[in-house]
């Protein structure tokens, strides 16, 4: 895999105009759980339980908090379905599509990073 290099100049000079962004999308995917559900629903709509089975590790607390606040900022859809007993589906909004460059981006450097750390 080539390695990427990124001209950090440009990027430097405006570190004052670039930190507010960097936050509020940290705001937004911070955490240990946030990125995984949005890896997880990135293969289509899931109900509650096949989201806390893919996932992994997260307790329903846990995963519902998650899920209201990607839903808050409109990066998760909830829809219940008009089943007996009703179903409740989880899946990305419109507005979720604008991170598949920075979960790809993520992706790779978690690799990259993996194997400087551990090697391999």
């Amino acid at each position: 895999m080539e390695q990427k290099v990124i001209e950090l100049e440009p990027f430097v000079r405006c570190h004052k105009e670039a930190m507010r962004p960097i936050k509020d999308a940290l705001e937004v995917l911070s955490g240990k759980w946030k990125m995984p559900i949005m890896v997880a629903l990135s293969s289509g709509p899931k109900r509650f339980k096949e989201l806390s089975t893919e996932v992994g590790g997260i307790t329903d607390k846990m995963l519902s908090k998650e899920l209201k606040d990607l839903e808050m900022n409109m990066l998760v859809k909830r829809s219940v379905l008009d089943t007996f007993p009703p179903t409740v589906e989880y899946r990305w909004t419109a507005h979720s599509y604008t991170l598949g460059d920075v979960m790809q981006t993520l992706e790779a450097w978690g690799r990259l990073h993996r194997k400087t750390i551990i090697g391999g």
